[in-house]
């Protein structure tokens, strides 16, 4: 629509055609959004800001393709410069110091790990390459999960006294790898029929939305650990997975509604189709 603007083209309904995904179900709110007066000035403010907009896309593509190199493992892990080459023959033939990754098992690469985390709800390439930047892929560092979330600033505080429970806030932690993390839970609670998803809803009616993606990103970094310790892809547990795993509370919370709406019920499975 404003490239159509900067083309001269002022009719608002040939205008609003141009709307895209959910902008499609505002049509009428377009077409009177769109009636005015397009100014010469107005289209040089606008062709600045689209040029503004084009630059910094070229720049973040830049630096994706940039960190998409860095990603892939060398040729050849030993990296001799020149100086090297010179240095006395005790000293080249020297072996590399290799990390202690367990009995059995490989180190992951930047490239596996960012694979691994691009399949959780929430995490595109992008985040998970930031996250992987903070954390690393060895998760020997941190002695467990909760150790790891305490870290990234995702754990509520601990702040009781004579009985009473007072303020719960978070530590502030690492402020890049939390800012991820509460993107990424944005992300993950609109995803449709996802654990995530469900669990966000199920905190969020008890706590309010802050607390409930505090409590998501909490779950994600937890997620991250237990798949980067284990060298395992996002398992998804589904969006009804807390009325399976709570089936006969859901039933007989649902059955006493009924019946204080002055209904008899009455229970029946149905038969599974093989």
């Amino acid at each position: 629509m404003l490239e159509a603007l900067l083309a001269g083209q002022t009719d608002p309904v040939v205008l609003a055609d141009l709307a895209r995904g959910r902008m499609k179900a505002k049509r009428v709110q377009l077409e009177e959004a769109l009636v005015g007066v397009v100014k010469p000035h107005h289209r040089f403010m606008l062709s600045e800001q689209l040029v503004l907009i084009d630059t910094l896309d070229e720049a973040i593509e830049r630096v994706s393709l940039e960190i998409e190199h860095r990603l892939d493992p060398p040729a050849d892990p030993i990296i001799r410069s020149e100086t090297q080459t010179e240095l006395a023959p005790a000293a080249q033939e020297a072996k590399p110091i290799v990390l202690d990754q367990g009995p059995d098992r490989l180190p992951l690469s930047w490239k596996d790990a960012v694979a691994l985390l691009d399949t959780i709800p929430g995490i595109n390439q992008r985040a998970a390459e930031g996250i992987l930047a903070e954390i690393g892929t060895d998760m020997s560092r941190f002695p467990d999960a909760a150790h790891l979330a305490s870290w990234a600033g995702m754990c509520p505080g601990n702040n009781e006294s004579a009985g009473k429970r007072l303020s719960g806030k978070t530590r502030r932690g690492s402020p890049w790898l939390r800012k991820l993390l509460v993107e990424a839970a944005h992300a993950a609670a609109h995803c449709k029929n996802t654990y995530l998803s469900a669990f966000y809803h199920r905190i969020k009616a008890r706590g309010g939305g802050k607390l409930a993606m505090i409590a998501v990103g909490h779950a994600i970094v937890v997620i991250i650990y237990q798949m980067l310790d284990h060298h395992t892809t996002y398992q998804e547990l589904g969006g009804n997975y807390f009325d399976e795993h709570d089936r006969m509370a859901v039933e007989k919370r649902l059955v006493r509604r009924l019946e204080k709406l002055g209904y008899q019920v009455s229970l029946e499975p149905t038969v599974q189709v093989a």
